[in-house]
């Protein structure tokens, strides 16, 4: 069984390795940046905004089409550890640029967060908005045979639910209906934040815990995976990633290994802005531009 290498009981320890905002101090600080760039990327590409998906107001996504029909498919989910009301999927506007540029369709949802609803209801919630994609994005010049999903953080680990869903059996919907995935910094085995301060508004059950952890989960998207984790992310971070990519890579799913350098939790995702950056490079090869 996959454990976590460090004692569940030690919440001091836990903490400080899966809190990214005790250990980088100006996060807050990156965010605004990040925001910013966002909204000149959104004056200037072609934006269809807060569609929705689902019933509850924060069930909508950002889509920003290709200039082609039949283009491939980049659906991004941001992170916030399933709570944070100041990361959105506005703040992450900026890295359509150079998808869109290179001829992809690239689409961000929002999700309701805890602790109004649980982390099973957010699996849900993104599961609803893939099925969306799948079924409305050729308006949109999407190619429904070509999504390749990634996230950040706890987006992540929805990235990674995504790819475990069986989605015959979710909607009728064909099994390969991602064809890649691009988890960032990802969450893979949630157990450990049973035993963090995060657990008064995740409020996770050991059940859910278990249940919703891909680190145990058999992934059901046969495409390539890139597991990236920033460099200088703390030791726990790391030890989610490698071992996320071993496991795809003994179910016979190819998966790359990445650790960008220098990078902190927040900065990672600062590189999906520019068009030549390396990870960049990776994540269009999953889509084939």
């Amino acid at each position: 069984m996959v454990r976590s290498p460090t004692n569940w009981n030690d919440r001091e320890t836990l903490n400080h390795q899966y809190l990214p905002r005790l250990t980088v101090k100006n996060a807050d600080e990156l965010t605004a940046k990040s925001e910013q760039r966002s909204a000149r990327v959104r004056a200037t590409l072609d934006a269809i905004l807060d569609v929705p998906y689902g019933d509850s107001p924060r069930q909508t996504l950002d889509i920003f089409p290709a200039d082609s029909p039949n283009a491939p498919v980049l659906v991004f989910i941001h992170g916030g550890y399933w709570r944070a009301t100041n990361l959105t999927k506005s703040t992450y506007s900026h890295l359509a640029k150079p998808f869109v540029q290179a001829g992809a369709t690239v689409v961000l949802p929002e999700y309701d967060l805890c602790p109004q609803v649980r982390i099973r209801d957010i699996v849900q919630q993104m599961r609803n908005a893939l099925v969306w994609i799948y079924k409305h994005i050729k308006r949109y010049n999407g190619n429904r045979r070509a999504i390749v999903v990634s996230g950040h953080s706890a987006g992540g680990h929805l990235t990674a639910m995504m790819a475990a869903t069986d989605w015959r059996a979710y909607a009728g919907l064909p099994n390969g209906l991602i064809c890649g995935t691009a988890p960032l910094s990802g969450l893979f085995d949630i157990r450990p934040h049973r035993h963090t301060d995060l657990q008064q508004d995740i409020r996770l059950s050991a059940a859910d815990a278990a249940a919703f952890s891909p680190m145990r989960i058999p992934c059901v998207a046969q495409g390539r995976s890139v597991v990236a984790v920033g460099g200088g992310e703390s030791d726990l971070f790391h030890w989610q990633s490698l071992q996320y990519a071993a496991n795809l890579r003994a179910a016979g799913i190819a998966a790359d290994f990445v650790a960008t350098p220098d990078d902190n939790h927040f900065t990672i995702t600062d590189r999906l802005g520019h068009g030549r950056d390396p990870l960049v490079k990776r994540v269009m090869g999953l889509l084939g531009i």
